[in-house]
């Protein structure tokens, strides 16, 4: 029934209605002056709509012919995502007031990716799998370029658009060919044609398919546009693309694996298995070159998809549940640490070049100390949350017989702590210099980033209670 399949799609109607509403509401009355208040309301709406996701759904429930699936599954990403999202747009709204950058478009196209997103974890078929991924990464190319003054910020939203486009037609093709030889759209009809075996064209589909998926969660060979993106857009965009974007594409990912091929996992678990070791190593030995914080993080990020997709690998609803506990904790450290950078200036310019943070803990031990706990947390150091979030992957990894995987993860964040505490040793044993940072002011950015260093500490606890709903998401997914 049309109300049944409106009522399960009602919060990304209300996300949708709203982003249009607000749209022609700026256009006709006051445009940027209104900016503000917008960011407010988005992020209002964003975390209402998770709080209402994360209380009031249960069960599986499929609408438009199980084109789109509400399940548990979908429901933890959804709220990771609307979480992040918020937070970020919340972070942001003061640094880009004071550069010029908020405009009213801003958490507009902001609301539209996340309705994209929230389209592409609970893709039941490959129509709606690739609606939801077009309207999020039509959104993102504009966020990119922002600002439009900066060559720099051009040239990021240009090589994200060239890529982008690249790894929409991979996976395109990979569709075509997934549709032309199971006959069906559906998952559920394409894991009836698996059934007996994968025919060689579904094997070429599948494979084309997990190149577009890799494009878009940034993992290597595919990860070519990260780190000019990343340095390139405005910090709070690089900010969003490292966090709610990544879950996105990790559990669209995670869906067509398990709900479209789930009867041939020994076929594309050597796929994910070389995608995994491949982004842990670029990512840990790439980043040690760098000067600059945010081409940093781009490499971080690649690091840390590997080990991600090291949970998905495994195959198994164990290998799941670990994914999505560490891309709970992944974003978690990740917004604090972007807090951090966002408040990063010298006589109010933005600053990310890593040498600038010589001896800064004498100047805000505070803040140094929360950082030192994030970073500690990113590299996964015990007891730190970050440490919980790689056993996780590294036992699953272990329990499905990758045991050369594991330990290929272990000596990758071996390689990975260097970097992350080179930046500790730059903060607390650095050389002096006559140029200091300006104090932060922003008690946001200071909030954002505390509290986030005290989840890492705090959080191995209990993991605030994400273990039993990872744990649940991955059952409604891998059955």
């Amino acid at each position: 029934m049309l109300s049944q399949d409106l009522n399960t799609i009602l919060p990304e109607i209300i996300l949708s209605l709203f982003a249009m509403g607000a749209m022609l509401g700026a256009v006709y009355t006051v445009k940027d002056k209104a900016a503000t208040l917008l960011v407010w309301i988005t992020s209002g709406l964003l975390v209402a709509l998770a709080f209402w996701i994360g209380t009031t759904g249960e069960g599986t429930t499929t609408a438009f012919n199980g084109m789109f699936v509400d399940d548990a599954f979908s429901r933890f990403a959804k709220v990771t995502i609307l979480l992040a999202a918020a937070a970020v747009l919340i972070m942001s709204q003061e640094y880009m007031a004071k550069r010029d950058l908020l405009r009213f478009e801003y958490p507009i196209l902001i609301a539209l990716s996340v309705v994209g997103m929230m389209m592409m974890v609970s893709a039941g078929d490959l129509m709606s799998l690739y609606m939801g991924l077009e309207l999020q990464s039509l959104a993102l190319y504009v966020v990119a370029s922002l600002r439009r003054d900066s060559v720099k910020s051009t040239e990021a939203g240009l090589k994200y658009f060239v890529l982008g486009a690249l790894s929409s037609g991979l996976l395109l093709y990979g569709a075509s060919l997934t549709y032309g030889f199971a006959g069906t759209t559906a998952f559920a009809g394409i894991i009836e044609a698996t059934s007996e075996g994968v025919s060689l064209g579904l094997l070429f589909g599948l494979v084309f398919m997990s190149a577009g998926f890799a494009f878009k969660v940034s993992a290597a060979p595919f990860h070519m546009w990260t780190p000019d993106v990343y340095e390139g857009s405005p910090t709070p965009v690089t900010a969003f693309f490292a966090t709610a974007p990544k879950v996105a594409a990790m559990g669209l990912f995670a869906r067509v694996m398990h709900d479209a091929f789930g009867n041939s996992i020994s076929d594309w678990q050597q796929i994910i298995a070389f995608l995994s070791v491949v982004s842990m190593f670029l990512g840990a030995i790439a980043a040690i070159g760098q000067t600059d914080i945010k081409r940093l993080m781009a490499y971080s990020s690649i690091a840390h998809m590997g080990f991600a997709l090291m949970g998905l690998a495994s195959g198994t609803a164990f290998g799941v549940q670990a994914m999505l506990v560490y891309l709970a904790i992944y974003v978690a450290m990740n917004i604090g640490t972007f807090a951090f950078i966002l408040s990063l200036q010298k006589d109010g310019v933005p600053v990310t070049n890593i040498a600038s943070l010589n001896m800064y803990s004498k100047r805000e031990p505070v803040k140094a100390l929360a950082m030192l706990i994030l970073l500690f947390s990113l590299a996964g150091v015990p007891p730190m949350l970050g440490f919980f979030g790689k056993f996780y992957v590294l036992q699953a990894a272990y329990e499905a017989g990758l045991a050369w995987l594991a330990v290929a993860g272990v000596v990758a964040s071996v390689i990975g702590a260097f970097y992350y505490l080179r930046i500790v040793f730059f903060m607390y044993f650095g050389a002096e210099q006559d140029e200091q940072l300006d104090a932060s002011a922003s008690p946001v950015l200071w909030g954002f980033l505390v509290a986030s260093a005290a989840v890492m500490v705090l959080g191995v606890i209990n993991l605030f209670g994400i273990e039993p709903l990872a744990e649940a998401a991955s059952l409604a997914l891998v059955n």
